[in-house]
């Protein structure tokens, strides 16, 4: 009879020291607490990020004639809250946007490295500048998510 019980102690005896060390070892649950007045204050003051809907194509002219096509994909970082101020805008920012673009084409910024970084942070500025104008404190940054030269 011993010999039948013995195998039977011996598994209950490693399954009770399997789940005794599981226990111990376990790593800290991750307990979701609830939100300070801090983190609430932060994450209503988080940017919405507005993409443009279609992307600025902008010719690059010599001696009278296109040598290449510029194509920009940019998105405005405003205050949470306002992207449907920024779509009912779009037209106006469209225009003076494609206005600094080719202003910027024509000063010689869009020749040799012009995806160099001082090069974009001065167009960037001008962007902000021309949408800030436009829509006032709730824009906070022009971001360039997409860019390319088409030399023809």
């Amino acid at each position: 009879m011993i010999r039948k019980l013995l195998p039977v102690l011996l598994a209950l005896l490693g399954l009770g020291t399997g789940l005794g060390a599981g226990l111990v070892l376990r790593p800290e649950a991750d307990h979701t607490a609830e939100p300070t007045p801090e983190q609430d204050a932060k994450a209503e003051t988080a940017p919405d990020y507005v993409k443009l809907n279609n992307q600025f194509v902008v010719p690059i002219l010599e001696g009278g004639r296109v040598t290449a096509m510029v194509v920009l994909s940019l998105s405005l970082e405003v205050q949470a809250g306002q992207t449907e101020a920024v779509y009912n805008r779009e037209p106006k920012i469209r225009d003076a946007f494609l206005q600094v673009l080719f202003d910027h084409a024509n000063s010689g910024g869009f020749r040799g490295s012009f995806t160099d970084g001082s090069n974009l942070v001065l167009l960037r500025q001008a962007l902000t500048e021309k949408a800030a104008g436009i829509l006032g404190p709730t824009v906070t940054d022009v971001l360039i998510t997409e860019i390319a030269r088409q030399d023809s």
